[in-house]
């Protein structure tokens, strides 16, 4: 009876979803990238039908081509936009979408100022609005990083584990066995990181500062530390790298097949389409979490156990080995096979600004 009132209730809320379609974007620069003015990366949308929110994800990418590629992403799968359009502002598209033997489209309107995005969806059963911010980025000096320090002829392993308090600001820790640090003033900017470390070691104590660098394409960090016992270095790779990224997922399930994103954070929190995931855990080459899928006053448990493999041959064009995740979300209705494939970039820029 549970599973079943449960179907009942994702069909309805997909109707009524797919009817008034879908945002959602991200980031870019000024004129096609990255940007306070751009459309490039993921978008928290809300869109207002009747008495209704929906919460969605708007992800607007490039094909290899160069083109405008856009997707809705939510708790029941991943829609694909059509003739997106993003000019001095202004952005368009179309969904389409079909359920069963109905098919469903809408059309938005909108523009971006001043990273929010505002527009209307228009379908045959009326107009919708939609208002829209950018989804926050996290720092790339966020993570946990297996860390060596060398120091003369001493040489120390430790975890430094980099966070972002509910203000924005940078925390961090550093666990090691037999050594205890205290770590402050954490700073990062354009790929320079700082912070200060107290450290005590039996009867001893004393203080040093860290500056350094973080390599994105190689997630390692590399950096000196200075104090009033001389210089040392202080080298460290990102744990999870495999993992970390977007994943495209098919979901193979008794209601049937859809297409689902998984989204990994530095830090191995996660989106499961817009479903937040606290945490994730490998161990090896296993991958594990939990998330809730919540309705109303209603909450549903679901459980994804699964396998990660990463090609040991190198991809094309200086692009990172194929990497694959399989296994099983377990849940109130039932047991779906899961399958994904790590995304990685590949585009051309556009040749206008206005793409």
């Amino acid at each position: 009876m549970r599973n079943r009132t449960l179907i009942t209730t994702v069909t309805y809320c997909m109707l009524v979803a797919l009817t008034v379609s879908l945002v959602e974007g991200a980031e870019q620069p000024s004129s096609f990238g990255r940007g306070r003015f751009g459309l490039y990366g993921d978008w928290d949308i809300k869109v207002k039908f009747g008495e209704r929110e929906m919460n969605s994800i708007l992800a607007f990418s490039r094909d290899q081509q160069g083109n405008l590629t856009g997707q809705w992403i939510s708790f029941w799968g991943i829609g694909e936009l059509k003739d997106v359009k993003f000019e001095q502002g202004n952005l368009s598209f179309t969904q389409t979408y079909r359920f069963g033997e109905n098919e469903f489209t809408s059309n938005f309107t909108g523009k971006i100022e001043e990273g929010k995005l505002t527009g209307t969806l228009t379908s045959d059963r009326g107009e919708s609005p939609v208002e829209g911010k950018r989804s926050p980025r996290m720092p790339g000096a966020v993570g946990i990083w297996d860390v060596t320090s060398k120091m003369g002829d001493s040489q120390f392993t430790s975890t430094l584990v980099i966070k972002l308090d509910k203000e924005g600001k940078l925390t961090a820790e550093m666990k090691s066995e037999r050594v205890e640090h205290t770590i402050s003033d954490v700073q990062y900017e354009q790929g320079r990181l700082t912070f200060k470390r107290k450290t005590k070691m039996g009867d001893s104590e004393w203080e040093s500062t860290f500056e350094g660098s973080i390599d994105r394409q190689t997630d390692t960090l590399s950096g000196v530390v200075k104090s009033d016992r001389g210089e040392g270095t202080l080298e460290g790779k990102r744990f999870g790298t495999a993992l970390i990224g977007t994943w495209s997922l098919e979901i193979a399930s008794e209601q049937g097949t859809f297409k689902q994103r998984l989204k990994v954070n530095h830090d191995l929190s996660a989106l499961y389409g817009t479903i937040p995931v606290q945490k994730v855990d490998i161990d090896g080459d296993k991958v594990t979490f939990k998330t809730v899928l919540e309705f109303g006053d209603q909450k549903f448990e679901m459980d994804f156990q699964g396998t990660l493999a990463v090609s040991k041959i190198a991809g094309e064009e200086g692009q990172p080995p194929e990497a694959k995740l399989t296994g099983e979300m377990k849940s109130p209705r039932g047991t779906s096979k899961i399958t994904g494939k790590k995304v990685v970039r590949t585009f051309r820029r556009p040749t206008s600004a206005t793409q």
